[in-house]
Parts: C-alpha cells; structure tokens; sequence
C-alpha cells in the first residue's frame, strides 16, 4: 500500500478524517505510525496529499488531511475485454488499474463460460475492491469505469463504433503473423479475446469495424499476463 486512500464517508470534518480497519492496520503495524507523523494519502476521485496523525486510540485513528497535488494522468487507452475467469479478472482489475487505465468494458464471447457472469466476484462492490487496490499501489486516486456488456455483436455493432473514433483500434490474437506495434502513444482501443481468442467470426465482427488484428509473436500468454503486457508495449514502446 503506497498510498493511504480516503473515502468520502472517512471525513468527519472539511479536512479531518477517522480511519479503522485495513488502512488503519496498515498504517499502525507496517507504517509504525504515530502522532505527529506524516503519511501520502489521496481522496478517492480527488487530489493527492499528506495526512498527520493526530490521535491514535485501540482499533482507529483521526487525521488531518492536506491534499493539494493532481493525481498521475491516465493512460490514453481504453481496455476491452472478453470477460476472463473470475479470480483470473480480480488480478486483472488490479494491475490496469495500477497502469493507469479508466475505461474498462467486459464483453461476452463464444468462448466465455456463461456461468462467469454469474460470479458474486463480478458485483461492482467486489470490482471496486480490486480497483482500490491499484489505486493504492501506484499511487493514483481516479477510479476506473467498468461497463459489463452480455451481447457480443450489440456491443461491437452499436457501441464500439463510438468508442473508437479518432482512435487506434487493435484486437490482440493469436492466430495472426501481424506483430503488434509498440509506442503507439495516442488514444488507443484494445480489444482482448479470452483464453485461445476470439473465434473466426468474431476477429472478422471486428475487423469489419475498424479494428486491426495483431499478435505478440509465437508464445500463447495467459490472458492476466497479456493484459499488462499489451498495455505497456501500446503506450510506453
């Protein structure tokens, strides 16, 4: 945990908060926190700052906040991916929200078991846990939007057209000798099949709509280590 991050619900004053749990064992067992001390914190959607300790009781603490600093800038990418294994997609969530992506939609395809959608790790308050966290790691406050979209073709057809004007389109599969390019540094759209790819008709649905199909070259990745590779290679080369 890099960053101590507030919710609206911890401030019980414009610049004071009272924190238990979690954050409050981070910072007593890991951080040895005491009075007086200073810990980087954020607000959840809002500036990055210092909070000192004020007082520090059994099991929660009180702070003063200052927060005056602008959270790092997201990337320019938009994330679209064909919904993966559900403890598979927690670790996912993560790691993009770390890198810095605020788009996220999880789409159905041929190949995505129907009883995933069904898991209570997909509810948008477990979602939200796994995006705390990257927010924790890399030091940001600003929330991703998930969207979960059950209709491959609507999606594709009626929705990803807007999505992807004036952008870089790219669906990553294996079953293409097009190397993905590195660098790219502009707005991007990245669409990533589940495990094996998209089928024929799918990479073609796409295709059809602006989207050039690529590949990371003769190694077939697991989706969660393709994710924050083709992440990395699109926007930092």
């Amino acid at each position: 945990m890099n960053l101590i991050l507030f919710k609206d619900r911890d401030f019980i004053s414009p610049d004071r908060v009272e924190l238990s749990g979690r954050r409050f064992d981070h910072i007593t067992r890991v951080l040895k926190g005491k009075p007086g001390q200073k810990i980087l914190c954020g607000r959840l959607n809002k500036k990055i700052g210092q909070a000192t300790i004020l007082s520090i009781r059994s099991r929660s603490m009180e702070m003063e906040v200052d927060l005056t600093l602008e959270p790092p800038p997201p990337l320019p990418l938009t994330l679209v991916l064909a919904l993966p294994r559900p403890k598979m997609l927690r670790r996912i969530i993560e790691s993009t929200t770390s890198l810095g992506v605020k788009q996220i939609y999880l789409v159905n395809s041929w190949r995505v078991e129907k009883s995933f959608w069904q898991s209570p790790l997909l509810e948008d308050e477990n979602i939200e846990k796994s995006m705390i966290l990257g927010l924790e790691q890399a030091r940001d406050t600003l929330l991703p939007k998930v969207y979960k979209k059950r209709i491959f073709t609507r999606f594709v057809k009626q929705e990803l057209p807007n999505l992807a004007t004036d952008r870089f389109c790219i669906t990553a599969h294996p079953k293409t000798s097009q190397i993905c390019p590195s660098g790219v540094n502009q707005e991007t759209v990245l669409v990533i099949g589940p495990e094996g790819g998209f089928i024929d008709l799918e990479v073609k649905t796409l295709e059809d709509h602006g989207f050039s199909t690529f590949s990371l070259g003769p190694r077939i990745l697991k989706v969660e280590t393709a994710v924050p590779y083709l992440i990395s290679r699109l926007c930092n080369g």
